[in-house]
C-alpha cells in the first residue's frame, strides 16, 4: 500500500512539473498590455516580456515613465499615457491598445497599476483617504477590465489581476487591504463568468517587496503626516510611543522580488495557476495563516503590535 502511495505522489510531482514547463505557442506574436509600467512590478515585467519576444504594450502614469522605459526596451514595446481613475483615458487607451493588436485580439491583461498609501491605523483616516486608495486598487482595475474585455476574449487570452498577501489577512488599517479584499472577489467572479469563453484569470498575491510604492522613507513620511492631521484627543488615547514604536517596526520590512515570474508563467503558460503566491513570506507565513482559527490568527499578528496609552 504504502508502495502506491509513495508511487502516486511521485507521479503526481512529475506530472505537475510537467505541466509547469508547458507554454502556449506563437509567443512573439501576442500582445500583452500592462498597467502602471512607470516602475516597480510593471516596469519589470515589461521588460521581461519584451526580452522573451511578446509585444508589450505598457500603459505609464507619466511621460518620464513611458520615455525612461522605452529607451531600455526595444523597438517592439510600445507605451501609451493611462490614469485608471479617469474613465476617459482608459476609453483613449482602450482605442489604443485596439488600433495596435487589430483583429487578433489582446492575449493579456496585467492590472498592475495600484497605491498603497495613506496606512495608518484607521481611526488616524477619514473617509476621503479611503477613497484615493480604492479609487487607483480596485474601481480602477475594474474599469480597465471591464474595457478591454472583449479584446481578450476575442483572443481567448488571459487577464491577470494583482493582489495581494493582505487581500486574504487585513494586517493593517486603510483602504489598501480593502481594495485587495475587492481584488480578490472582483477575479474569482469574473474568472467563474469567462471560463466558458476560453479566457483565463490569475490572481497574483506578493507578500512585502521593496519597490517605489513601498519605499521606506516614503512610508514614514506619510504616516508622519497622518500622526500630525490626528485629532488630540484620538493622538492622546494612542499615545507618542505607540507611533515611535509604528515607526521602528516599518523601518524592518524587507523581502525578495519574485512578483514578475509569476506573472509570467500565468501569461505563456498553458496551464497557469488560479493564484500565486509570490515571496517567501506569502508562501509560507501569511498563506498558512490565513486558514488557522480566527482567534489564533488574531494573537500571531497583533502580539508585537505596539500597545496604545490607553490600554497601558
Amino acid at each position: 500500500m504504502w508502495f502506491y502511495l509513495a508511487l502516486a505522489v511521485v507521479l503526481y510531482f512529475v506530472i505537475r512539473s510537467y505541466r509547469e514547463r508547458q507554454q502556449v505557442d506563437n509567443l512573439r506574436g501576442k500582445y500583452v498590455f500592462i498597467t502602471g509600467c512607470d516602475s516597480g512590478f510593471g516596469n519589470q515585467l515589461a521588460r521581461q516580456l519584451d526580452a522573451r519576444g511578446l509585444r508589450v504594450l505598457a500603459a505609464c502614469l507619466t511621460q518620464k515613465g513611458a520615455q525612461q522605459l522605452e529607451r531600455l526596451s526595444s523597438d517592439r514595446l510600445k507605451t501609451t499615457l493611462l490614469e485608471v481613475t479617469s474613465t476617459e483615458s482608459i476609453e483613449a487607451a482602450t482605442a489604443w491598445v485596439k488600433e495596435c493588436v487589430g483583429n487578433q485580439g489582446l492575449w493579456g491583461l496585467v492590472n498592475n497599476a495600484g497605491i498603497v498609501h495613506p496606512i495608518s491605523p484607521n481611526e488616524w483616516l477619514t473617509k476621503e483617504d479611503y477613497i484615493k486608495v480604492l479609487n487607483v486598487n480596485l474601481i480602477g482595475l475594474i474599469d480597465v477590465t471591464l474595457h478591454m474585455l472583449p479584446l481578450v476574449k476575442k483572443a481567448k487570452g488571459r487577464v491577470v489581476n494583482v493582489s495581494s498577501i493582505m487581500g486574504r489577512l487585513s494586517l493593517m488599517g486603510g483602504g489598501y487591504c480593502l481594495s485587495k479584499y475587492g481584488v480578490e472577489a472582483f477575479s474569482d467572479s469574473l474568472r467563474r463568468e469567462i471560463h466558458a469563453f476560453g479566457v483565463k484569470v490569475a490572481i497574483i498575491e506578493p507578500g512585502y517587496f521593496r519597490t517605489s510604492m513601498t519605499d521606506i522613507q516614503k512610508s514614514l513620511e506619510i504616516l508622519e503626516q497622518q500622526w500630525l492631521k490626528v485629532p488630540e484627543e484620538i493622538k492622546q488615547s494612542y499615545g507618542q510611543p505607540y507611533f515611535n514604536s509604528s515607526v521602528l517596526k516599518l523601518k524592518n520590512y524587507h523581502y525578495l522580488y519574485m512578483v514578475t515570474d509569476c506573472m509570467e508563467h500565468a501569461l505563456i503558460s498553458k496551464y497557469p495557476h488560479t493564484r500565486y503566491s509570490a515571496g517567501w513570506d506569502s508562501r509560507y507565513i501569511f498563506i498558512p495563516l490565513s486558514y488557522f482559527p480566527t482567534s489564533i490568527t488574531d494573537f500571531v499578528l497583533t502580539w508585537s503590535f505596539p500597545k496604545p496609552a490607553q490600554a497601558l
